[in-house]
Order: structure tokens, then sequence, then C-alpha cells
């Protein structure tokens, strides 16, 4: 359980709202719509008066915090010698490519694979500039 937990490993510590900011109340509501055996369909729908930024980085957000948490509980039995190749199934191979140390798609085993996703996500979910922590501040493209 102790390699699950290790920050230098493949868990992060999950992205935290501030308490008292309109993001914290929009994380509080889609917690405690996902919670409630809601239809997800509605649990997902903005709601009235909300901006559909916020509430985008908001499941953003949770989505990463819940896949680190369920790829921390399997990398223990995901090693490079038993998945030596990140594969979708039979049919798919995915291949690594950031344009910085991998210019080419690149096969990696998966555990290689998904420390560098998992890097990467957390990286664009840490950028203000993508998802700014402070309301009003969203970058139109």
């Amino acid at each position: 359980l102790k390699q699950v937990f290790n920050k230098d490993k493949t868990f992060r510590p999950k992205r935290k709202f501030e308490p008292g900011t309109q993001r914290f109340e929009l994380h509080k509501r889609a917690q405690a719509s996902l919670n409630s055996g809601v239809d997800l369909r509605a649990a997902v729908q903005l709601p009235s008066g909300e901006d559909q930024n916020d509430w985008v980085a908001v499941h953003v957000v949770d989505f990463f915090n819940r896949i680190n948490l369920i790829y921390g509980t399997i990398c223990e039995f995901c090693t490079e010698r038993t998945c030596p190749v990140m594969s979708g199934g039979p049919k798919y191979e995915y291949r690594w490519q950031d344009d910085l140390k991998y210019k080419k798609p690149t096969a990696l085993p998966a555990p290689q694979y998904m420390n560098l996703l998992m890097d990467w996500i957390e990286v664009q979910i840490n950028n203000e500039d993508i998802f700014p922590t402070s309301v009003g501040k969203c970058k139109e493209e």
C-alpha cells in the first residue's frame, strides 16, 4: 500500500479547490450529484447561472483525480515486464509523442506511457492559462 501512495511513483495528490471559491462550490455540487444515485446525464448538466468553463474544469480535475486513484491501485501489477506495450487490446497500440524528448510516436511500456501521460495531464491542469483558478480569467481561443 505504501507504494500506491508514493508521490514519486504514480500517485499524485488530488488537486484541491479553495474553500469559499465558486469552483469549490461547483465541486461540492458535482460530488453531491454523483454520490446521490442521480441520473449521470442530469449530474453533469450545467447548473443554471454557472459558467460553463468552470463547470467543465471541475469535472476534468475530478476525472483526473479518479483515474489517478484507479491507476494507483493497479500499477504494481502492470510492470515493464508484464505490460511491455501500452495497448487498448490486441488491435490498438498507443505510442507517446511530446515534441520534447519523444519527437516521433514511440512505443513504450505501459507504466512509462502512463507516467508520461499523467505528468502531461497534471501540467495542463496546473496551467493557469488553460485552467485558471480565479473566476473570470478564462482564456478564449
